[in-house]
């Protein structure tokens, strides 16, 4: 499990594309430290699990299935892309953000950027069948950043920056068009599945 609290901003070096899968190689000293064969890895908010370790090199390899490729934006990921990478939250660990299991429900386009004076407004769509789950002041993880949803506006969603998120993680380098990895709150997920009527049993 994750908190959506970026600990690296870390670098695409090498992606390798087959049929059907990718294999990755990231860049990324700080979480390949203490890592190793089998360990999870959040990349821009998806999961993965690790494959090999180079540690002088500080990079970590994963493979990556079709279906992360298709709902990720992991599949257009290119060498020198910066990504964001969070290792999982350890048990008594410090938990700053939300709730964040690295599987990323769709993408989404960023629509507008908005310059503040201490902040930067954001505002990113949402595909129809996710937007029940965004609600102003709920959690939302965007590239695996937690963030907390501003406003709601039908099928797009605002988000407030502050220079530090947008020092530290992709989001300051996303621009309108770029797509980006939605992830909403399991918990709002969980809560719609007890509440929904248990289909009627046919009597045999």
């Amino acid at each position: 499990m994750f908190t959506g609290i970026v600990e690296e901003l870390g670098e695409a070096v090498v992606v390798r594309s087959a049929a059907e899968s990718a294999r990755i190689t990231v860049r990324g000293p700080l979480v390949t430290a203490d890592a190793g064969p089998g360990a999870s890895i959040a990349v821009n908010g998806v999961c993965l699990t690790v494959v090999e370790i180079e540690r002088t090199a500080g990079t970590f390899t994963a493979d990556v299935m079709l279906e992360t490729l298709r709902c990720s934006s992991l599949g257009s990921l290119a060498p020198g892309d910066p990504v964001n990478l969070e290792r999982p939250v350890p048990a008594g660990g410090r938990f700053g953000g939300h709730v964040v299991q690295g599987h990323v429900d769709a993408t989404a386009p960023i629509l507008e950027r908005t310059p503040g004076p201490n902040w930067e407004v954001v505002r990113i769509g949402v595909p129809e069948h996710l937007s029940r789950y965004v609600v102003p002041k709920g959690s939302i993880a965007v590239d695996g950043v937690s963030l907390t949803v501003a406003a709601v506006d039908g099928t797009t969603f605002h988000v407030s920056l502050i220079p530090e998120t947008l020092a530290r993680t992709t989001l300051g380098r996303r621009m309108p068009g770029d797509r980006v990895n939605l992830e909403v709150d399991v918990l709002a997920k969980y809560v719609e599945r007890l509440l929904t009527p248990a289909p009627a049993e046919v009597a045999p």
